[in-house]
């Protein structure tokens, strides 16, 4: 291992807590393209204010099982699979409620001269925000996440379905509770409900700016399987874990400010006209974002016609049927509620997609066209269906490809292709029980 003293000074949370001393270790932080909480724990005597933590690069080239796979821009064998550095964030540092000894902090990945990684999810996301900023806004977000809690043969933990039922939320106990409550100052959440299949439950993060609510959801995901583990169950956060029964979602919710003032507010009781140009970069480039936000093959299992889940390239107001609410309140209260992405996605990237395809909706001067109203089931363009077709659209989407950052964008495409191929050429149970015998 190889720490890199870069001080920048103590007076940051993380700072303050390893001068402090009572901490015994620390988490140093970075998600890979899946969106998996990796990093290295490390004494955290050794940790300097600052510190760059040595990996291999190679953790931005494998896929969900953590095979990896050449073709990467970043690293290979033609590389050598170099190194890639871990720059802690110190605002990001909180102490792990499973282990009060330890403390936790998320990094920027970065390059051997300290720049950042444009390949590195967190690095597409900063780069998302930068370019809002750079049209004069800031970007508040919050996120909703589903989940599944399982019993050790991978049974949902409770039975029935009973959307927001408290009974119900008391038969996942303790486990809910240990999620709501003993999570602590980890993530905030602002609570969280039993959903509409058995052992299904959302979670529900406190609104903040967009890095840091893209960094609460990578976090509720690391707690909430942790704190499950604990209470003698499994978490799942898999898009469509089960036949029949509802798929998981990662709702986001957003809206843009300047200068302290809500930016969406409304105009004669609709969307104002800068909210309007948002929707339309949204409705214009929604298919072709659809992978950052529903990244494996199970995703677009979720995808179904009265499943609470959207099908179409759709907007409307308080409407569950549609891909895009626009939830037109208070100033302060407006937003635009984007409802394709699946539980299984990284924060980073479908929180990124979301924003460049926002940017570019003002800068082009995008229309949504009419607000649609009533059932919008199989009403406009459909998403695409299969992990295959939303890699080809994505692909076809230059603009978002250029915004997002080119070379990060392949790598993850490139990741994402290998993931559609590994699964066309396996053959599954369902063929063989579909055609073993009939053929």
């Amino acid at each position: 291992m190889t720490v890199v003293d870069r001080t920048q000074g103590a007076d940051t949370p993380l700072g303050r807590a390893l001068a402090a001393g009572d901490l015994a270790e620390m988490e140093v932080a970075f998600t890979d393209h899946q969106g998996h909480m990796c990093g290295k724990r490390i004494p955290a005597h050794r940790i300097a204010r600052g510190a760059q933590v040595a990996f291999c690069s190679a953790a931005l080239a494998w896929d969900y099982v953590g095979d990896v796979h050449d073709g990467t821009s970043l690293t290979g064998p033609a590389s050598g699979y170099p190194d890639a550095y871990l720059r802690p964030d110190p605002s990001t540092y909180r102490r792990l409620p499973w282990r009060p000894e330890a403390g936790h902090v998320i990094s920027d990945v970065v390059d051997h001269h300290g720049e950042l990684l444009p390949q590195a999810p967190r690095t597409v996301l900063r780069r998302a925000i930068e370019r809002i900023a750079g049209l004069g806004y800031d970007v508040r977000m919050g996120l909703e996440i589903e989940l599944y809690l399982l019993n050790a043969d991978g049974t949902p933990a409770s039975t029935g379905v009973h959307c927001y039922s408290l009974q119900k939320a008391n038969d996942l106990d303790p486990a809910a509770s240990a999620i709501l409550h003993g999570l602590g100052d980890f993530v905030e959440l602002e609570g969280g409900n039993v959903e509409y299949g058995p052992g299904q439950f959302e979670v529900n993060l406190a609104n903040s700016d967009a890095l840091s609510a893209a960094d609460a959801g990578i976090r509720l995901k690391y707690g909430v399987r942790e704190v499950a583990r604990r209470e003698g169950v499994r978490a799942t956060f898999m898009a469509k874990p089960f036949n029949k029964f509802s798929g998981s979602s990662m709702h986001l919710h957003v809206s843009l400010w300047k200068d302290g003032e809500p930016a969406f507010a409304p105009a004669n009781g609709g969307e104002n006209p800068l909210m309007r140009l948002a929707l339309g970069g949204l409705i214009r480039h929604l298919p072709g974002i659809a992978v950052y936000g529903s990244p494996t093959v199970n995703s677009y299992k979720r995808f179904e016609i009265d499943s609470f889940a959207p099908t179409n390239v759709s907007w409307g107001g308080d409407n569950r049927t549609v891909s895009i609410r626009s939830l037109v309140e208070s100033p302060s209260g407006t937003s635009i509620e984007l409802r394709t992405p699946a539980a299984d996605a990284n924060p980073y990237w479908a929180s990124a997609a979301l924003l460049t395809a926002i940017a570019a909706g003002i800068e082009d001067g995008d229309d949504p066209g009419s607000r649609g109203e009533g059932y919008l089931y199989g009403v406009g363009e459909e998403l695409p269906q299969t992990l295959g077709d939303a890699i080809r659209v994505a692909r076809a989407d230059t603009q978002m490809v250029d915004m997002l950052g080119r070379r990060a964008v392949e790598d993850l495409l490139h990741l994402s292709s290998r993931e559609w191929r590994a699964f066309t050429t396996q053959v599954s149970s369902w063929d063989i029980e579909r055609y073993q015998g009939a053929i």
